[in-house]
């Protein structure tokens, strides 16, 4: 931990995401995972193209971690839709995660996961993400990863609240609607709302709308 504890690290929205990499649990087996500049590598696969979403979460064997692993897993469907990779991340070593994964849900463990979950023992992927706390363990922070490879959104919170997975797919849906017709959304936008063109002239077509 010397190294890093020369100053704290700070990340931007806007800016290239914090490459990372280590063993993950995929399924129930250990495969390096990579990730850098957009491109995301599991074991042999490559792939690129797409969103991610990394989030990290505290540690295995907790209590509030587990209720937001597996709510990511149920809905990993939604995000595929939405061409976008979910990855969890904590300090755990992978054979933990292997441990919990085996672990019923009834006795509060994970049964099987649907995308991997990164291993963070060196603790180096949350302290370049900038969630590391003294305490060792990462904060709840989640980072939204364009196909560019641009962190556009992230958020983090502390240890005792989870977090919403309907938030995570809605940024990504924000994000990719700016990028595909280069509007901007407005507070609570969700799929079909209004949007509003980013200039003074033509947001007033949707001011105009509002309720006054």
């Amino acid at each position: 931990m010397e190294e890093l504890d020369q100053e704290f690290n700070t990340i931007q929205v806007g800016q290239p995401a914090p490459a990372f990499a280590g063993m993950a649990l995929v399924g129930k087996e250990f495969k390096q995972l990579a990730y850098e500049q957009g491109a995301l590598t599991i074991g042999d696969k490559k792939t690129s193209g797409h969103y991610t979403v990394l989030f990290f979460y505290p540690l295995d064997f907790t209590f509030v971690c587990p209720t937001e692993i597996i709510a990511f897993s149920e809905r990993v469907d939604e995000f595929e839709k939405l061409n976008a990779k979910v990855i969890g991340c904590s300090v755990d070593s992978h054979f933990s995660h292997l441990a919990w994964s085996n672990t019923p849900r009834k006795e509060g463990g994970l049964g099987e996961i649907r995308y991997p979950i990164l291993s963070d023992i060196k603790k180096e992927v949350a302290w370049n993400y900038g969630v590391l706390l003294d305490g060792g363990v990462a904060a709840r922070g989640l980072f939204v990863i364009d196909d560019k490879g641009i962190l556009q959104a992230y958020m983090v919170n502390n240890l005792s609240v989870g977090r919403s997975v309907d938030e995570a797919l809605r940024l990504i849906q924000g994000y990719q609607y700016v990028a595909q017709h280069g509007e901007v959304c407005p507070a609570d936008w969700k799929p079909g709302a209004a949007t509003m063109k980013a200039d003074p002239n033509g947001s007033k077509e949707y001011f105009s709308k509002a309720k006054s």
